[in-house]
Protein backbone atom coordinates (compact mmCIF):
# COMPACT_ATOMS: atom_id res chain seq x y z
CA UNK A 1 0.00 0.00 0.00
CA UNK A 2 2.83 2.52 0.60
CA UNK A 3 3.18 3.19 -3.18
CA UNK A 4 -0.42 3.01 -4.64
CA UNK A 5 -2.98 5.46 -4.61
CA UNK A 6 -7.01 4.43 -4.87
CA UNK A 7 -9.90 6.14 -7.07
CA UNK A 8 -13.67 5.37 -6.37
CA UNK A 9 -15.11 4.02 -9.29
CA UNK A 10 -19.06 3.31 -9.25
CA UNK A 11 -19.81 0.34 -8.97
CA UNK A 12 -22.93 0.56 -12.22
CA UNK A 13 -20.39 2.14 -14.78
CA UNK A 14 -16.71 2.39 -13.49
CA UNK A 15 -17.10 6.13 -13.50
CA UNK A 16 -14.86 8.33 -10.92
CA UNK A 17 -17.04 9.18 -8.04
CA UNK A 18 -16.91 11.93 -5.97
CA UNK A 19 -18.46 12.94 -2.64
CA UNK A 20 -20.97 15.79 -3.27
CA UNK A 21 -21.15 18.35 -0.66
CA UNK A 22 -24.60 19.45 -1.65
CA UNK A 23 -26.24 15.75 -1.00
CA UNK A 24 -23.82 14.52 1.62
CA UNK A 25 -23.30 11.66 -0.82
CA UNK A 26 -21.21 10.10 -3.34
CA UNK A 27 -22.02 10.89 -7.14
CA UNK A 28 -20.81 9.19 -10.52
CA UNK A 29 -19.44 11.63 -13.38
CA UNK A 30 -20.69 9.53 -16.18
CA UNK A 31 -23.96 7.80 -15.12
CA UNK A 32 -25.34 9.94 -12.26
CA UNK A 33 -25.48 7.25 -10.26
CA UNK A 34 -25.70 8.09 -6.70
CA UNK A 35 -24.53 6.16 -3.46
CA UNK A 36 -24.21 6.54 -0.14
CA UNK A 37 -20.66 7.14 1.60
CA UNK A 38 -20.45 4.01 4.07
CA UNK A 39 -22.47 1.76 1.27
CA UNK A 40 -18.95 2.75 -1.36
CA UNK A 41 -16.78 2.43 1.65
CA UNK A 42 -18.31 -1.55 2.63
CA UNK A 43 -17.54 -2.45 -0.82
CA UNK A 44 -14.04 -1.40 -1.33
CA UNK A 45 -13.45 -2.96 2.09
CA UNK A 46 -15.14 -6.15 0.76
CA UNK A 47 -12.56 -6.33 -2.49
CA UNK A 48 -9.59 -4.79 -1.03
CA UNK A 49 -9.06 -5.60 2.83
CA UNK A 50 -6.10 -3.01 2.55
CA UNK A 51 -8.57 0.00 2.58
CA UNK A 52 -10.10 -1.27 6.07
CA UNK A 53 -6.58 -1.06 8.04
CA UNK A 54 -8.51 -1.93 11.32
CA UNK A 55 -7.15 1.79 12.96
CA UNK A 56 -9.02 2.48 15.80
CA UNK A 57 -10.65 6.11 16.21
CA UNK A 58 -9.28 6.61 19.45
CA UNK A 59 -7.71 9.85 21.25
CA UNK A 60 -4.13 10.29 21.18
CA UNK A 61 -2.92 11.30 24.45
CA UNK A 62 -0.24 14.31 24.25
CA UNK A 63 2.63 14.55 26.79
CA UNK A 64 3.73 16.67 29.84
CA UNK A 65 0.38 17.75 31.13
CA UNK A 66 -1.21 16.08 28.01
CA UNK A 67 0.68 12.47 27.96
CA UNK A 68 1.52 12.42 24.08
CA UNK A 69 1.39 9.18 22.66
CA UNK A 70 4.74 8.31 21.20
CA UNK A 71 3.26 6.32 18.38
CA UNK A 72 1.92 9.32 16.84
CA UNK A 73 5.63 10.95 16.11
CA UNK A 74 6.69 10.36 12.36
CA UNK A 75 9.91 10.97 11.10
CA UNK A 76 9.43 13.48 8.36
CA UNK A 77 10.78 14.02 5.14
CA UNK A 78 10.72 16.98 2.57
CA UNK A 79 10.58 14.66 -0.43
CA UNK A 80 8.04 13.19 -3.73
CA UNK A 81 6.65 9.57 -4.55
CA UNK A 82 6.03 8.31 -7.22
CA UNK A 83 2.21 6.65 -7.57
CA UNK A 84 0.63 5.79 -10.45
CA UNK A 85 -2.74 6.60 -11.66
CA UNK A 86 -5.21 3.51 -11.83
CA UNK A 87 -6.94 5.23 -14.23
CA UNK A 88 -4.71 6.57 -17.35
CA UNK A 89 -1.47 4.76 -15.73
CA UNK A 90 -0.01 8.19 -15.65
CA UNK A 91 2.86 8.78 -13.18
CA UNK A 92 2.09 10.68 -10.31
CA UNK A 93 4.77 12.97 -7.82
CA UNK A 94 2.94 13.66 -4.90
CA UNK A 95 4.48 15.43 -2.01
CA UNK A 96 4.46 12.80 1.24
CA UNK A 97 1.76 14.82 2.71
CA UNK A 98 -0.59 15.06 0.05
CA UNK A 99 -3.47 12.43 1.26
CA UNK A 100 -5.99 13.36 -1.72
CA UNK A 101 -5.62 14.79 -4.85
CA UNK A 102 -6.68 15.06 -8.76
CA UNK A 103 -4.75 13.16 -11.57
CA UNK A 104 -3.47 15.82 -13.63
CA UNK A 105 -3.74 14.01 -16.73
CA UNK A 106 -7.93 12.36 -16.57
CA UNK A 107 -8.68 14.46 -13.53
CA UNK A 108 -9.97 11.49 -11.41
CA UNK A 109 -10.30 12.37 -7.55
CA UNK A 110 -7.12 10.05 -6.57
CA UNK A 111 -6.71 9.04 -2.48
CA UNK A 112 -3.27 8.25 -1.46
CA UNK A 113 -3.68 5.40 1.41
CA UNK A 114 -0.59 5.42 3.08
CA UNK A 115 -1.19 8.91 4.09
CA UNK A 116 -4.61 8.44 5.98
CA UNK A 117 -3.86 4.91 7.70
CA UNK A 118 -2.37 3.39 10.51
CA UNK A 119 -1.06 6.56 13.32
CA UNK A 120 -2.02 8.70 10.69
CA UNK A 121 -5.53 7.93 9.80
CA UNK A 122 -7.57 11.19 11.24
CA UNK A 123 -10.31 10.43 14.34
CA UNK A 124 -12.88 12.54 12.50
CA UNK A 125 -13.63 15.11 9.54
CA UNK A 126 -16.24 17.36 8.77
CA UNK A 127 -17.65 16.96 5.17
CA UNK A 128 -17.37 20.37 2.92
CA UNK A 129 -21.40 21.37 3.40
CA UNK A 130 -20.38 24.51 0.06
CA UNK A 131 -19.13 24.08 -3.01
CA UNK A 132 -17.19 25.51 -5.45
CA UNK A 133 -19.49 27.70 -6.39
CA UNK A 134 -20.60 29.08 -3.32
CA UNK A 135 -16.95 30.04 -2.71
CA UNK A 136 -16.89 31.99 -5.72
CA UNK A 137 -19.93 34.05 -4.59
CA UNK A 138 -18.38 34.80 -1.13
CA UNK A 139 -15.45 35.95 -2.94
CA UNK A 140 -17.39 38.66 -4.90
CA UNK A 141 -19.77 39.72 -1.52
CA UNK A 142 -16.21 39.96 0.04
CA UNK A 143 -15.42 42.91 -1.98
CA UNK A 144 -19.17 44.52 -1.74
CA UNK A 145 -18.86 47.36 0.67
CA UNK A 146 -15.02 48.43 0.93
CA UNK A 147 -14.81 52.04 -0.02
CA UNK A 148 -10.81 52.03 0.42
CA UNK A 149 -10.56 48.82 -1.99
CA UNK A 150 -9.04 50.13 -5.41
CA UNK A 151 -11.83 50.38 -7.87
CA UNK A 152 -10.11 48.01 -10.68
CA UNK A 153 -9.41 45.51 -7.77
CA UNK A 154 -12.78 43.79 -8.84
CA UNK A 155 -12.81 43.69 -12.39
CA UNK A 156 -8.87 42.78 -12.71
CA UNK A 157 -8.11 40.70 -9.92
CA UNK A 158 -7.73 37.48 -11.20
CA UNK A 159 -8.50 33.88 -9.78
CA UNK A 160 -5.32 31.97 -10.17
CA UNK A 161 -6.70 28.78 -8.60
CA UNK A 162 -9.48 27.89 -6.16
CA UNK A 163 -9.65 23.99 -4.83
CA UNK A 164 -11.57 22.58 -1.55
CA UNK A 165 -8.53 21.26 0.92
CA UNK A 166 -9.35 19.05 3.88
CA UNK A 167 -6.87 20.93 6.41
CA UNK A 168 -5.18 18.56 9.33
CA UNK A 169 -6.14 19.74 12.92
CA UNK A 170 -5.56 18.38 16.12
CA UNK A 171 -8.75 18.88 18.64
CA UNK A 172 -7.88 19.06 21.62
CA UNK A 173 -9.37 18.33 25.49
CA UNK A 174 -8.67 19.84 28.76
CA UNK A 175 -9.88 20.52 32.09
CA UNK A 176 -8.38 24.16 33.33
CA UNK A 177 -8.01 25.71 36.74
CA UNK A 178 -7.43 29.14 36.84
CA UNK A 179 -6.59 31.46 38.79
CA UNK A 180 -6.08 35.28 38.46
CA UNK A 181 -5.71 38.69 40.45
CA UNK A 182 -7.12 41.98 39.05
CA UNK A 183 -6.46 45.89 39.82
CA UNK A 184 -9.80 48.21 39.08
CA UNK A 185 -11.77 50.95 40.15
CA UNK A 186 -14.91 52.21 40.67
CA UNK A 187 -16.09 55.95 39.89
CA UNK A 188 -19.13 58.03 41.35
CA UNK A 189 -20.08 61.70 41.05
CA UNK A 190 -22.68 63.83 42.14
CA UNK A 191 -23.14 67.81 42.97
CA UNK A 192 -24.89 69.92 45.21
CA UNK A 193 -25.48 73.67 45.10
CA UNK A 194 -21.49 74.64 45.31
CA UNK A 195 -19.45 71.71 44.38
CA UNK A 196 -19.11 69.23 41.74
CA UNK A 197 -17.45 65.78 43.82
CA UNK A 198 -16.02 62.83 42.05
CA UNK A 199 -15.08 59.81 44.31
CA UNK A 200 -13.24 57.17 42.77
CA UNK A 201 -12.11 53.21 44.70
CA UNK A 202 -9.70 51.06 44.26
CA UNK A 203 -9.92 47.73 44.40
CA UNK A 204 -8.03 44.32 44.15
CA UNK A 205 -10.14 41.09 42.88
CA UNK A 206 -8.98 37.61 43.09
CA UNK A 207 -10.53 35.81 40.59
CA UNK A 208 -10.85 31.52 40.34
CA UNK A 209 -12.41 28.56 38.31
CA UNK A 210 -12.59 25.77 36.66
CA UNK A 211 -13.82 25.44 32.76
CA UNK A 212 -13.76 22.01 30.71
CA UNK A 213 -12.47 22.54 26.97
CA UNK A 214 -13.65 20.17 24.25
CA UNK A 215 -12.25 20.54 20.19
CA UNK A 216 -9.73 23.33 20.76
CA UNK A 217 -8.28 23.30 17.13
CA UNK A 218 -5.03 23.70 16.44
CA UNK A 219 -3.70 23.83 12.87
CA UNK A 220 -1.32 20.53 11.85
CA UNK A 221 -0.43 21.64 8.62
CA UNK A 222 2.98 23.79 7.86
CA UNK A 223 2.07 24.76 4.75
CA UNK A 224 -1.43 26.96 5.97
CA UNK A 225 -0.87 29.99 8.07
CA UNK A 226 -1.80 29.57 11.84
CA UNK A 227 -3.44 33.17 11.97
CA UNK A 228 -5.33 32.38 8.77
CA UNK A 229 -7.14 28.72 9.48
CA UNK A 230 -7.95 30.35 13.27
CA UNK A 231 -9.60 33.02 11.50
CA UNK A 232 -11.83 30.52 10.21
CA UNK A 233 -13.61 29.56 13.14
CA UNK A 234 -15.59 28.05 15.09
CA UNK A 235 -16.28 25.14 13.22
CA UNK A 236 -19.57 23.07 14.01
CA UNK A 237 -18.02 20.05 15.86
CA UNK A 238 -21.37 18.15 16.14
CA UNK A 239 -21.79 17.71 12.52
CA UNK A 240 -17.95 15.67 12.65
CA UNK A 241 -18.23 12.17 11.43
CA UNK A 242 -16.10 9.36 12.21
CA UNK A 243 -13.23 9.55 9.08
CA UNK A 244 -13.95 7.57 6.39
CA UNK A 245 -11.41 7.86 2.84
CA UNK A 246 -14.18 8.74 0.93
CA UNK A 247 -15.27 12.04 1.45
CA UNK A 248 -12.09 12.86 0.73
CA UNK A 249 -12.87 12.46 -3.19
CA UNK A 250 -13.25 15.61 -5.33
CA UNK A 251 -11.01 17.07 -2.98
CA UNK A 252 -7.30 18.08 -1.70
CA UNK A 253 -6.48 17.00 1.53
CA UNK A 254 -3.17 16.97 3.48
CA UNK A 255 -1.83 14.71 6.59
CA UNK A 256 -0.45 16.62 9.25
CA UNK A 257 3.16 17.74 9.02
CA UNK A 258 3.07 19.38 12.78
CA UNK A 259 2.54 16.35 15.03
CA UNK A 260 0.63 16.74 18.26
CA UNK A 261 3.15 17.12 21.19
CA UNK A 262 4.15 19.81 18.82
CA UNK A 263 1.16 21.57 18.87
CA UNK A 264 0.57 21.60 22.84
CA UNK A 265 2.49 25.25 22.89
CA UNK A 266 -0.62 26.65 20.95
CA UNK A 267 -3.14 24.61 22.61
CA UNK A 268 -1.66 25.71 25.84
CA UNK A 269 -1.84 29.10 24.74
CA UNK A 270 -5.74 29.15 23.74
CA UNK A 271 -6.65 27.04 27.21
CA UNK A 272 -4.47 30.07 29.24
CA UNK A 273 -6.19 33.14 26.56
CA UNK A 274 -9.75 31.65 27.21
CA UNK A 275 -9.37 31.13 30.89
CA UNK A 276 -8.08 34.60 31.86
CA UNK A 277 -11.31 35.88 29.73
CA UNK A 278 -13.54 33.94 31.70
CA UNK A 279 -12.44 35.23 34.83
CA UNK A 280 -11.91 38.49 33.15
CA UNK A 281 -15.77 38.78 32.57
CA UNK A 282 -16.83 38.20 35.87
CA UNK A 283 -15.31 41.86 36.46
CA UNK A 284 -18.45 43.62 35.22
CA UNK A 285 -19.45 46.86 36.96
CA UNK A 286 -16.01 48.27 37.33
CA UNK A 287 -13.36 50.48 35.54
CA UNK A 288 -9.87 49.85 34.19
CA UNK A 289 -9.40 46.35 35.01
CA UNK A 290 -5.84 44.99 34.55
CA UNK A 291 -4.56 41.80 35.11
CA UNK A 292 -1.61 41.65 37.60
CA UNK A 293 -1.30 38.02 38.01
CA UNK A 294 -2.29 34.63 36.50
CA UNK A 295 -2.19 30.82 36.95
CA UNK A 296 -3.63 28.24 34.90
CA UNK A 297 -3.11 23.91 35.80
CA UNK A 298 -4.56 22.09 32.86
CA UNK A 299 -5.15 18.37 33.22
CA UNK A 300 -6.64 15.53 31.28
CA UNK A 301 -5.47 16.62 28.21
CA UNK A 302 -6.41 14.84 25.31
CA UNK A 303 -6.01 15.25 21.14
CA UNK A 304 -8.12 13.73 18.14
CA UNK A 305 -6.66 13.91 14.65
CA UNK A 306 -8.80 15.70 12.43
CA UNK A 307 -9.91 16.74 9.08
CA UNK A 308 -11.57 20.16 8.45
CA UNK A 309 -13.03 21.65 5.28
CA UNK A 310 -11.53 25.31 3.96
CA UNK A 311 -11.87 26.47 0.40
CA UNK A 312 -8.73 28.61 -0.80
CA UNK A 313 -9.01 30.64 -3.75
CA UNK A 314 -5.16 32.38 -4.66
CA UNK A 315 -5.66 35.77 -6.27
CA UNK A 316 -3.50 37.98 -8.89
CA UNK A 317 -3.52 41.82 -8.94
CA UNK A 318 -1.21 44.11 -10.66
CA UNK A 319 1.89 41.60 -9.98
CA UNK A 320 0.81 40.78 -5.96
CA UNK A 321 -0.68 37.39 -4.43
CA UNK A 322 -4.12 37.77 -2.35
CA UNK A 323 -5.08 34.42 -0.21
CA UNK A 324 -8.28 33.98 0.72
CA UNK A 325 -9.91 31.36 2.61
CA UNK A 326 -13.46 30.13 3.26
CA UNK A 327 -14.65 27.76 6.10
CA UNK A 328 -16.20 24.90 3.90
CA UNK A 329 -18.81 24.02 6.56
CA UNK A 330 -20.19 27.79 7.55
CA UNK A 331 -19.49 30.09 4.57
CA UNK A 332 -17.39 32.30 7.05
CA UNK A 333 -14.85 34.11 4.54
CA UNK A 334 -11.39 35.41 5.29
CA UNK A 335 -8.57 37.61 3.96
CA UNK A 336 -6.69 40.72 3.21
CA UNK A 337 -7.52 43.27 0.48
CA UNK A 338 -5.79 46.14 -0.62
CA UNK A 339 -6.06 49.58 0.03
CA UNK A 340 -6.45 52.58 -2.89
CA UNK A 341 -3.54 55.09 -1.44
CA UNK A 342 -5.49 57.97 -3.40
CA UNK A 343 -9.27 57.11 -1.77
CA UNK A 344 -7.13 56.74 1.12
CA UNK A 345 -5.42 59.81 1.23
CA UNK A 346 -8.55 61.65 0.65
CA UNK A 347 -10.54 60.47 3.36
CA UNK A 348 -8.17 61.30 5.57
CA UNK A 349 -7.69 65.30 4.30
CA UNK A 350 -11.88 64.77 4.26
CA UNK A 351 -11.75 64.22 7.98
CA UNK A 352 -9.27 66.78 8.63
CA UNK A 353 -11.19 69.30 7.18
CA UNK A 354 -14.02 67.88 9.13
CA UNK A 355 -12.54 68.03 12.29
CA UNK A 356 -11.10 71.59 11.57
CA UNK A 357 -14.71 72.61 10.48
CA UNK A 358 -16.02 71.84 13.54
CA UNK A 359 -13.49 73.51 15.48
CA UNK A 360 -13.92 76.69 13.97
CA UNK A 361 -17.48 76.53 14.69
CA UNK A 362 -17.13 75.91 18.32
CA UNK A 363 -14.64 78.60 17.95
CA UNK A 364 -17.01 80.96 16.55
CA UNK A 365 -19.66 79.89 18.68
CA UNK A 366 -17.37 80.68 22.03
CA UNK A 367 -16.56 84.17 20.53
CA UNK A 368 -20.42 85.38 19.67
CA UNK A 369 -20.96 84.25 23.66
Amino acid sequence: MENQVTNYKCPACGGPLHFDSDTGRMLCDYCDSVFAVEQIEELYAQTDPENSDGSSNEYHEPADNWQINSDSHFDETDGLKAFNCPSCGAQLLLHDTTAATSCPYCDNPTIVPSSISGVLKPDLIIPFKLDKEAAKDALRAHFKGKKLLPKLFTSENHLDEIKGIYVPFWLFDADARAEASFSATQVRTWSDHSYNYTETRFFELDRCGSVMFDNIPVDGSKEMADELMESLEPFDMDEAVPFQSAYLTGYYADRYDVSDDESIKRANERVRESSFDMLRSTTQGFLGVTQKTGRVHIKNGKAKYALLPVWILNTTWHGNKYVFAMNGQTGKFVGDLPVDSASAWVKRLGYGFGIAAALTIIELLTMSV
